[in-house]
């Protein structure tokens, strides 16, 4: 399944906020991952461009445009592809800190 031009860091986790919290503005997704607001837009288009998030309006009390980003089938089935990446990028390399931590120690013995 070929992904947004995005890192998938960032896809990831915009995916991930928008499982867990569908009704949220663009400005709350930047806000709550630490992103631009550009970077938000660009993600969730690239997102909605691949069929992976869609959107529907909605309006608030106060009248003003609102939005509901919904993960699709296709999107539930990227977000758990890319965990199990994310999962396995992150397992080496917590194998390579304990390698290296494990060596670092060694090192300590011999001197001390």
């Amino acid at each position: 399944m070929s992904m947004p031009s995005v890192n998938d860091s960032s896809t990831l986790e915009v995916l991930r906020l928008l499982d867990a919290r569908q009704q949220v503005s663009q400005r709350e997704v930047a806000r709550s991952l630490g992103m631009s607001l550009g970077r938000v837009n660009y993600c969730l288009r690239a997102l909605m461009a691949k069929g992976l998030v869609k959107v529907e309006n909605y309006r608030k009390s106060d009248n003003k445009l609102a939005y509901f980003y919904l993960l699709t089938p296709a999107g539930f089935a990227a977000k758990a592809s890319l965990t199990r990446h994310y999962l396995a990028i992150k397992l080496e390399e917590y194998d390579e800190l304990r390698r290296e931590i494990e060596q670092l120690k060694q090192e300590v013995d011999i001197v001390g």
